[in-house]
This record gives structure tokens, C-alpha cells and sequence, in this order.
């Protein structure tokens, strides 16, 4: 048997963070004064590094210099939203079964995210998933999504090659970084991105249950 391995959006594909980080963005913008994005808008932006997705969601006219002050209003919102007594980020429910299966079957397992190692840490803190992957790339660690580095590097570390990987990602960027790398891409509908916007970027599966993910990957680790 071949080595396999599913490299894994976190943000809306294992974690339901979308409450979470339309309250951060909320609360970061009303700090500068200004009017906060919708959530239509912002799940939009959810995958990009933070200084791209702040970039994105900012009215037009915004100082290009104040962007970093809206970084970091984002970044001390997602840390005070964190605190709260009654904060939740849970995982989608199937979520770790089905990593727990994928390892038991020997198919490595990797992590490319938008968010920074910092805030990987405190996800795998709360919810005791870091012990599945083999190898992480996330922002901190050169260019973001849709550019293909974080694919690259993740079949670069455990050598394998694209007829061997899998994307898994609930955004259209996890759908273009995915095929700008050249594997398979899989397309879940749970988190952030809508079936027609991922069908419209080329996702090669699409889903929408945890159980269908769980057969397309368990078929795809026995090949």
C-alpha cells in the first residue's frame, strides 16, 4: 500500500469557529470606529492570512497605513472573545473519529490553516487533536492561501506526491491552493464556503456530512 495523506483546513472544517471570528471581526472594527462587515462578508475571508482577509474586508479609503491597527483589534478581540466564561469553538461533530480512523489506517494527516501557530495551539489545547498530524503549516510559515506553499511543503515533509494527497477545506482558497498543488480536492459544506462557490473554483468532491467525508477518505486511504 502507498503512503496517503489528507492535509486539512482547520476554520470551518474541523472547528466551527464562525461565530468566533464574526464576533472578533465585529468587535475589532467597532474599535476603530468603524462599521462591522456582515457575516456574509466576512466567511468570505475566512482562510486568508489575517492581513489579507483585514485587507479585503476594509471600506474603500482605508488608510493603507492603519491596516496593521485593525490586525491587531482583531487579534486582542479573538484573545478577550477566547476568555469569556460561555466561549465555544467546538470541533464538527465526526470530527475526530474520522481522524482517529485515518490514522489507524496509516494515512498521514497534515494541517494548512490560515491561522497563526499561536492560535493552532490554543485549538489543540482545548480539543486534544495535535497528536494526528504529522507535519503543520499555517500562515506564520510563508505565503497563505490560494498560493499552493502550505500543500507543497506539507507532501514536501512526509514524501509523498500530489497522486497521493488530499485537500479537505470548507473555502474557495482551500479549494485553490488544493489544485494550484496539483491533488485531489474535497469540498466540504458545513463551514464557510457555499457549494456553488466551491463547485464554481473546481472542487473535485464535494460534501456534505461528515459520513460522506468519512467514505470518500477511508476509500481513498486503502488505495
Amino acid at each position: 500500500m502507498s503512503l496517503r495523506l489528507v492535509v486539512w483546513d482547520m476554520d470551518g472544517t474541523l472547528v466551527d469557529s464562525r461565530n468566533v471570528i464574526q464576533d472578533a471581526m465585529t468587535r475589532a472594527f467597532e474599535d476603530l470606529g468603524m462599521t462591522p462587515p456582515p457575516y456574509d462578508q466576512t466567511r468570505q475571508i475566512v482562510g486568508l492570512s489575517l492581513d489579507e482577509a483585514c485587507r479585503k474586508l476594509v471600506p474603500e479609503g482605508f488608510p493603507p497605513g492603519e491596516l496593521g491597527r485593525l490586525v491587531e483589534a482583531y487579534k486582542n478581540a479573538f484573545i478577550f472573545t477566547r476568555t469569556q466564561p460561555d466561549f465555544k469553538e467546538p470541533l464538527y461533530e465526526g470530527a475526530v473519529d474520522l481522524l482517529e480512523t485515518l490514522a489507524n489506517q496509516n494515512c498521514l494527516l497534515a494541517l494548512a490553516t490560515g491561522k497563526s501557530h499561536r492560535g493552532i495551539e490554543a485549538v489543540f489545547e482545548r480539543h486534544g487533536i495535535g497528536r494526528y498530524f504529522d507535519t503543520i503549516w499555517c500562515a506564520d510559515d510563508g505565503p497563505g492561501k490560494p498560493h499552493p506553499f502550505m500543500v507543497l511543503e506539507a507532501m514536501k515533509a512526509v514524501g509523498v506526491e500530489p497522486d497521493q494527497t488530499a485537500m479537505v477545506g470548507d473555502a474557495i482558497f482551500d479549494i485553490q491552493m488544493g489544485n494550484a498543488a496539483g491533488v485531489t480536492t474535497h469540498g466540504v459544506t458545513w463551514g464557510f464556503g457555499a457549494r456553488h462557490e466551491l463547485e464554481a473554483v473546481g472542487a473535485h468532491h464535494l460534501h456534505t456530512s461528515m459520513d460522506e467525508l468519512s467514505l470518500a477518505l477511508n476509500e481513498f486511504a486503502k488505495v
